[in-house]
């Protein structure tokens, strides 16, 4: 049995432990010691070349897996979709138990929780960290990567007694984070955590700052387009305004002009009541100064009735007061005057 086994090992991908085999056969039947040594010398390279492509089958994992996540990010507009993508898929690509995204707050100064994904504990979905105090604190004011296999117990980051105990709760052990960067400015933390010890090699940090990367720009899409949506929505409603005070404006000039036109062809009180109707709709009275009724148009009157004498009484007297027109009840009053002649209503 030659060096040429592990080729075929290589090939079929075979189990790491496999490759203690040719060794232990040839030890089994008393091979010379040169075949043995080439034996060994194939095996570590076999191995060295097997570590390599196993590198590069979880290199090309990852980039899929990135692709695939600025895709589905890039697809959503809403902000809050946009951050649980982005937890959800960086648990899943670092296989850790917990992931969540802090922002920074631009009123406080602080970072505070804003999604999280496989978090069970509520005092640490409520967490907020000060730059600089913990991981996640220590990563948003100096904009680098940092990663602990045990935070509980690393003096490294700065601990405070509210935090480590919302961390406890959670009970998180190794943590990674990374920050959320546009341009110079971190506007977050991107982290991942695990609940028992575990050391973040190189390039799990390098797949979470990717991720990071394409997370920030999506953040930055989704605010924008809210923003945008917004001024949309407000100057949608400015315009509606706009028009229904056109609309208000011509409808009383028209009407200003017909009853002024009535009025100057010498039509009567029945006539300006019955122009009004047509106009305003409904059902009209015009009462002289005393309260009695001068015209009355032959429509139906209001489901509840006209107004009894002392509450038109009042509504007349608030007309004049004001100088507007007032509700009563089903009806609009409104009082009639000459300079300070009042005529009625």
């Amino acid at each position: 049995m030659g060096a040429g086994v592990f080729l075929e090992l290589l090939a079929r991908d075979a189990a790491v432990i496999e490759y203690e085999r040719p060794l232990v056969e040839a030890r089994a039947r008393r091979a010379p010691a040169a075949e043995i040594d080439e034996l060994e010398r194939a095996k570590r390279h076999a191995l060295q070349v097997r570590a390599t492509l196993e590198l590069r089958r979880r290199r090309e994992t990852q980039l899929v897996a990135l692709f695939d996540t600025a895709g589905e990010i890039a697809a959503l507009q809403d902000l809050d979709a946009v951050l649980q993508a982005i937890v959800r898929r960086a648990r899943r690509l670092l296989g850790t138990d917990v992931a969540y995204l802090t922002l920074k707050d631009p009123d406080v100064g602080d970072t505070y929780m804003r999604v999280t994904d496989g978090s069970v504990a509520a005092s640490f979905q409520r967490l907020r960290l000060p730059l600089g105090v913990g991981l996640g604190g220590l990563v948003a004011q100096t904009a680098t990567p940092f990663s602990t296999p045990n935070y509980p117990a690393d003096p490294q980051f700065r601990h405070l007694p509210e935090i480590d105990s919302a961390v406890g709760e959670e009970g998180l052990v190794a943590i990674l984070g990374v920050p959320l960067r546009l341009g110079s400015t971190v506007i977050g933390v991107l982290m991942a955590a695990n609940r028992s010890e575990r050391p973040f090699d190189r390039d799990e940090v390098t797949l979470l700052s990717s991720l990071a990367a394409h997370a920030a720009v999506a953040i930055d899409n989704a605010r924008l387009l809210h923003e945008t949506r917004a001024a949309l929505d407000e100057l949608n409603t400015a315009t509606r305004l706009v028009r229904a005070h056109s609309e208000s404006v011509e409808r009383a000039a028209a009407a200003h002009d017909r009853l002024a036109d009535l009025v100057l062809r010498g039509g009567g009180v029945e006539d300006v009541a019955a122009a009004v109707t047509d106009v305003l709709g409904g059902a009209l009275r015009v009462l002289d100064a005393d309260g009695r009724v001068l015209a009355t148009t032959t429509d139906p009157p209001p489901a509840a009735g006209w107004p009894g004498e002392a509450a038109l009484a009042e509504a007349v007297g608030a007309s004049r007061a004001s100088g507007r027109a007032v509700r009563c009840g089903d009806c609009i009053v409104t009082a009639v005057a000459a300079g300070p002649e009042q005529l009625g209503a």
